[in-house]
């Protein structure tokens, strides 16, 4: 049965459901404003590329798999723990706004897909701490885990507000959460 979520995503000719997760995060906490440089980290199939440029915000997005073009947004096709990927997006300057959905193949051993998921999200602060501007925002998908909080006190010493947040759009059953961090202070 299709939930509520993917069914509007296909009306409104989104990629994914994925995308109210990033309109209600966005709306609560003015992440992405009009003219941001974002970097989308794990952006497949690319519904929050769609909502950046619905926002007149530039869109860079990286995955592994590749995305169908969307009109002007740059496309990095890599993984983000491999050294040339990250040469890469260094290449491109300052960002306003680094959002990260990564999240592991899950194996159904729930510990390992926390530790994957951990893994992913510290690869995505440590991009973020190197390719934010100062003042700029991070969110990222984080699987809760025994080490969720600790994760969660390392993003704090970087941002003047974060927060910890599970959007509507998440299925109920989901272990994912939203860590917004704005203002980084670089």
């Amino acid at each position: 049965m299709i939930d509520k979520f993917t069914f509007r995503s296909r009306q409104e000719g989104y990629r994914a459901r994925s995308v109210y997760k990033l309109l209600f995060l966005n709306r609560k906490y003015r992440i992405i404003k009009k003219g941001d440089n974002v970097l989308d980290l794990g952006c497949y199939p690319g519904s929050w590329l769609q909502v950046i440029r619905q926002l007149k915000a530039n869109a860079i997005g990286v995955d592994v798999k590749q995305i169908s073009n969307i009109p002007d947004v740059k496309f990095i096709l890599g993984d983000v723990r491999e050294e040339k990927i990250i040469s890469k997006i260094k290449s491109l300057g300052k960002f306003d706004v680094v959002l990260s959905d990564l999240a592991p193949k899950t194996s159904g051993n729930k510990l390992l897909d926390q530790e994957r998921s951990l893994e992913l999200s510290k690869v995505a602060f440590n991009i973020a701490k190197d390719a934010l501007k100062p003042k700029g925002n991070f969110v990222c998908k984080v699987f809760q885990s025994k080490e969720f909080e600790e994760f969660l006190d390392k993003v704090k010493k970087e941002f003047y507000f974060v927060k910890a947040t599970k959007p509507e759009a998440s299925k109920k059953q989901s272990k994912e959460m939203y860590i917004v961090a704005l203002g980084y202070k670089g």
